[in-house]
Order: structure tokens, then sequence, then C-alpha cells
């Protein structure tokens, strides 16, 4: 004979409606509790937690020559997670915008590499607009495969993202490679004109900056005013609803795949003409990975992303400071940012969830 009996367990059960104040507090508390998390790993390890949170997230602010570089990170990271995050919402997971970054950056290149003695304003322009379309071109593959053979995006354009590394790799070792470089891995030094003109005088940051806030304003307009940006979030938010009223999955695994690739190959073409003056093998500095924690710690939309960008910007420069001052390794600082993104996931999903306690029913024997 068995008997009922019962234990309480913690179970997840969905809100009607998920608090706005909760929400907005959700990115603050996620920083709070990855901070305190870290600090607690750099006493382990030794180092004062003082110096490593004085360095990492102080430092940036305190002179504008550290401020500078924080804006001049942000334009990237800001650029690429506004393209990702209109296909996250339409729950298209382009994870390959570093190898789209790449491709922006060689396709970018080409113009100085292969015309160097050319001269003109025209260049830098077209440096950008060329990178933007290696970009589309690097996502389009992954579109390909992903429509018209099932594949995973997720996998397809992660593996792309070492391809072009590979590729990039193949250049500067080889028929991009400055004869005059000293055997480093390399292309020669653009000409003037192939660099985009400075922003602000007496720093690095350049025009790119304006062009990454105006994009960021049309992605706000795109997803929130426009009808195919309504179609992109109906199509994520429920598919069948989508399918039923006649929307085409494929056209917005296409549409949200090429606008990650664009974002990304612009921000690659604008590093090279930018900051760097010329390919090379460091221009793979993450940018690509980091703008995914960046899109959803700003909640997937474009107010949310410019200010997590500049907060990533932040620990990007903050974390070089500490490697500095407080003798801090890297992989800490990357350590910092995908705990980051950790704690916000948790955050977000007791924003959607709550915790409740309900009996489980269990059979047991006498």
């Amino acid at each position: 004979m068995s008997t009922l009996s019962g234990a309480f367990l913690p179970t997840l059960v969905r809100r009607e409606h998920a608090s706005l104040a909760a929400t907005l507090l959700a990115p603050p508390i996620a920083l709070a509790a990855a901070t305190v998390v870290n600090l607690g790993l750099y006493v382990l390890m030794g180092r004062d937690p003082v110096a490593v949170v004085y360095a990492m997230l102080l430092e940036p602010f305190l002179s504008w020559a550290s401020f500078s570089e924080v804006l001049l990170k942000t334009g990237p990271l800001l650029l690429i997670a506004q393209g990702l995050a209109i296909g996250f919402r339409a729950k298209v997971f382009n994870i390959g915008a570093e190898g789209q970054f790449i491709l922006g950056a060689i396709f970018a290149s080409a113009i100085p590499v292969w015309f160097p003695q050319a001269t003109g304003q025209w260049i830098w322009p077209a440096m950008l607009l060329l990178g933007t379309l290696g970009g589309a071109l690097w996502a389009s593959l992954t579109a390909f495969w992903r429509v018209r053979l099932n594949a995973n995006e997720i996998l397809v354009s992660l593996m792309l993202s070492l391809v072009a590394a590979q590729f990039l790799n193949y250049l500067l070792l080889g028929p991009w490679k400055d004869p005059d470089g000293f055997n480093f891995p390399q292309s020669v030094m653009f000409q003037y004109d192939a660099m985009v003109p400075i922003l602000i005088s007496g720093t690095r940051v350049n025009v790119s900056l304006l062009l990454t806030i105006a994009l960021s304003i049309a992605a706000w307009i795109f997803m929130q005013r426009s009808f195919i940006g309504y179609k992109l979030q109906v199509g994520g938010l429920a598919p069948r609803a989508a399918s039923y009223a006649g929307f085409n999955e494929g056209w917005a695994i296409w549409l949200s795949l090429l606008i990650g690739g664009c974002a990304a190959g612009l921000a690659g073409a604008a590093e090279v003409a930018g900051p760097l003056g010329q390919l090379q093998r460091s221009i793979s500095t993450g940018y690509g990975y980091a703008a995914i924690i960046v899109a959803y710690l700003g909640g997937l939309h474009p107010i949310g992303i410019v200010v997590s960008a500049l907060c990533m910007a932040v620990l990007y420069i903050g974390g070089d400071n500490a490697m500095v001052s407080a003798s801090l390794p890297i992989a800490a600082v990357r350590v910092f940012q995908g705990s980051l993104l950790l704690a916000y996931l948790v955050a977000v999903a007791f924003v959607r969830y709550r915790l409740e306690w309900r009996r489980a029913a269990c059979r047991s024997q006498p």
C-alpha cells in the first residue's frame, strides 16, 4: 500500500505583468552584484580590492584623456550592439559579429592597401561603405545556411568568426603584409585621406562616433515607430501569430542578420580607418562578443544600449588601468564582463518570474 506525501519545492511562476521599475533596476543591480562578486575574487587573488575599484571604475572619469578613450571604445560597442539587438528581439541570434567586424575591417582596408597613393576626401567614406558591405556579405552566409538548409544560426555565425580570423591571418602573413614592417603581421600604414577625421581635437575620438549616435537614433525609430520593426518584434514574441498574419520568417532572418552584419562591418571599417590607421591582427579585440553583453544589459532597447555601451567601455579602459596599476590579469577583466551578463540574466529572470514554494506530490512505499 502506498501513501501520498509531499515536500515544498521552489518553483518559478511567470508574472502576468513585469514591473517597469524592476525592469529599470535590473541592470544597476546586476552591475552591483557582479562588482561585489568580483571584489571577493580579487581578494582571493591577493589583490587590493580598493585599488582595483579605483583603477577600473573611477580612473576612466578622472581625466579628459581617459574619458576620451572611453568614448572611443563606446563607438564600436554601441554600433554592433544596436545591430545585434534588432535580430535578438526577432529571436534571430547572430553570435558572429566578431567575424563580421573583421570582414568589415578587411574590406575597408582594400582601398588603401591596393591604392596607397590615392588622395581625396572620398577615400574614408568609401572605406566605411565598403566595410559595411563586407560585414553584410559575411552575415549573408549565415542567413543562407539558416533559411535554405535550416542550420542553427548560432553555430554557423560563431564558426564563421573563426574562419574570418584565419582569413585575416592569411592576408597579414601573406599578400597584404607590409614589406617594410619589420616582419610584423600588419598592412602598410594608411594615407592621411584614408583616416576618419578627428571629432575632438587632442583626442583619438573621430567622426564615426557621430555616425554611431545617428544610427542609434535610427535603430530606435526602426524598432519603435516602423511597421517593419513591429513585424520583426511580433515574429520574435509570437512566431505562430506572425505566421498566421502572413509574416515571412525567412525574410525576417535575412533582414535581421544583414542589419547586424552591416553594423559590425561598419564598426570594423571605422576601427581601421580611425584609431589604428592600418590593418592588424589585433583588430580582433572581442568587440563582437562584448556587444552581446551590451545588447542584453541594455534590455535590447536602443536607449538602454547607449548606457550599457558606455558602461562596458568604462570596463575596457578601467580594466587596462587595473592591469597596470593593480597587477590584475586580463582574464580577471573578462571574468568581470561575463559575470555581469550572468548577473543581468538572473536579475531579468526574477523580473519576469516570481519564486513560489509549492508542495510536490510523491508516492512513498510503507
